[in-house]
């Protein structure tokens, strides 16, 4: 194709076909049009290009693809666009970030989008927001239901604190360092040195575990098999991201085998999910690896009801949260050493409600059958109740220094969304740290102690991270921007003072809330209707 003679489209025109339904995304000075059937189809999902309609996602296409794909995607392309050398694209807002949906042709509005415009002193989700650009979705109002369609308002971007020019500038650096890293040849996978000895770990934990319960240590058997799995999702994770052979049909049926029939988890999902948080990092509203309410709210502007573009439902402040949250910092490693049942629920319904019923699904549940099978007789053939019990829980609770772990790179970071304007590297940088750890302990975390090299290159090989790591300190310093770094202590102690904080703000707003419905009563009047809390 001659993409050249592709003629040159406005600003306006992109907003209007935007408003129009046409799912149209900026890449490398082209305009695409992504069709309604590959966006059903997308391996990374549909709200994975959503969330870009309108906006330059240059950065991010190149980080998610390798080349073949790229010389694809450009099949998409529809028209060219004039990119003022200096600031760049001016971006407008995705309408699935305001609430809304495109469904069988027409516009469907899923929630309404609360900007902060005005000052409030109630507990809202305005009066919790940090920046003027910030855009959060709570439950559709009723005076809404007449609306067609977003506006041409509703996609204007709101006033933000960024520089425009500074933003392309650190794109324009970021592009550079992105050639450094391909042409140091990072890109290549290191099976013998890199994944050599994880399979050897992998082995020996699994046989161990095995001959342990041959012999009747059931309790023995069930770490080492905790082991084993906490090592295995790091090798699912990289399969996910297409980070080893970097084939999209080898490194999902391997996802498959490994996440789906050695542990029971669904690969789909976690892709599904996975990409979601990488692209809109820490958004209160749209990132599902920080929406954890009834337990966790790691953010004040989660006591406002917020919905959730990513699981399509209000993520309510109701009895069970206004009970958990006011202690979350108390709670937080419990829970936590049982996230690895959240992560089957959501596997599971995923699976069930979400997924596309293409052979990849049919796969799943056939190898998450054979998990269930395996593990089923397992429990079993440990006799009674109470040492199945024991086995079910020690094996499930041992992986999950992981999952603390993970959320220590995010949680004690900034939830500020400040708009489509901000460049993909910075918003990495400002969302993301890493934790410091010696090199002799790095395979416990799996390499992904280096969270901040992982976000700016998702499919840069894990074991190739530490080389890359030196690269992005060296250009963070350049950018005058951030690279954060925590102690595995140290980060936790920042994570549980945001939590600790979140919950003392949470048992203000109830206290509030009691001191009304009492006065109310005293009064002899009826309570007000309650507050978004």
């Amino acid at each position: 194709m001659n993409y050249a003679s592709l003629r040159t489209w406005t600003r306006d025109e992109v907003a209007q076909r935007i408003l129009a339904g046409d799912t149209l995304v900026i890449y490398d000075g082209f305009v695409l049009r992504v069709t309604q059937n590959w966006l059903a189809s997308h391996p990374g999902g549909a709200l994975a290009i959503l969330h870009f309609v309108g906006r330059d996602a240059t950065d991010e296409i190149n980080a998610y693809h390798a080349e073949p794909t790229l010389k694809r995607v450009m099949g998409f392309a529809v028209g060219k666009i004039d990119l003022d050398k200096k600031v760049g694209w001016e971006p407008l807002v995705p309408p699935v970030q305001q609430g809304w949906l495109r469904q069988g042709g027409e516009w469907h509005r899923e929630a309404s989008a609360v900007r902060n415009e005005t000052p409030s002193s109630e507990p809202t989700a305005v009066s919790y927001m940090k920046a003027p650009s910030e855009i959060l979705l709570v439950a559709k109002e009723r005076t809404e239901t007449s609306e067609t369609g977003p506006t041409l308002e509703c996609i204007t971007p709101p006033p933000v604190t960024l520089s425009a020019a500074q933003q392309a500038d650190h794109a324009r650096a970021y592009r550079e360092l992105h050639a450094r890293i391909t042409a140091a040849g990072l890109y290549q996978t290191r099976y013998l040195a890199g994944y050599g000895p994880e399979v050897l770990r992998y082995t020996f934990g699994a046989v161990l575990a095995y001959e342990t319960y041959q012999r009747g240590w059931y309790l023995l058997s069930a770490f080492l098999m905790g082991l084993v799995w906490h090592q295995l999702t790091f090798f699912a994770h990289d399969l996910g991201h297409m980070g080893v052979t970097h084939n999209w049909v080898i490194d999902r049926l391997l996802g498959i085998l490994v996440a789906n029939l050695c542990g029971g988890l669904s690969i789909g999902w976690w892709v599904d999910n996975h990409n979601i948080h990488h692209l809109v990092t820490n958004h209160p509203s749209h990132d599902p690896d920080i929406q954890h309410v009834p337990f966790f709210a790691i953010s004040p502007v989660f006591l406002s009801n917020l919905y959730s573009s990513y699981y399509h439902r209000i993520m309510k402040i109701d009895a069970v949260a206004r009970f958990f949250i006011p202690f979350q910092h108390k709670i937080y490693f419990l829970v936590m050493s049982l996230a690895r049942f959240n992560l089957y629920a959501n596997s599971y319904g995923f699976l069930a409600f979400r997924a596309r019923k293409d052979w990849t699904w049919f796969l799943e549940i056939f190898c998450t059958g054979v998990y269930w099978t395996w593990f089923g007789r397992a429990l079993w053939g440990t006799g009674g109740w109470k040492m199945r019990i024991a086995y079910l829980l020690i094996s499930h609770v041992t992986p999950s220094p992981l999952h603390v772990q993970i959320v220590l790179s995010h949680f004690a970071r900034s939830t500020t969304d400040l708009g489509p304007a901000e460049s993909f590297v910075a918003r990495q940088l400002r969302t993301t740290t890493d934790v410091i750890c010696d090199d002799s302990v790095a395979f416990i975390h799996g390499g992904l102690h280096l969270q901040v090299t992982h976000h700016l290159f998702p499919r840069l090989p894990r074991h190739n991270l530490r080389a890359a790591s030196f690269m992005v300190k060296e250009f963070a310093k350049e950018q005058g921007l951030e690279y954060a770094e925590f102690g595995f202590t140290e980060g936790n102690g920042e994570v549980l003072s945001v939590l600790k904080e979140v919950a003392q703000q949470a048992r203000i707003v109830q206290m509030v809330a009691s001191e009304e419905v009492k006065h109310a009563v005293e009064k002899g009047c009826p309570p007000s209707a309650p507050r978004a809390t």
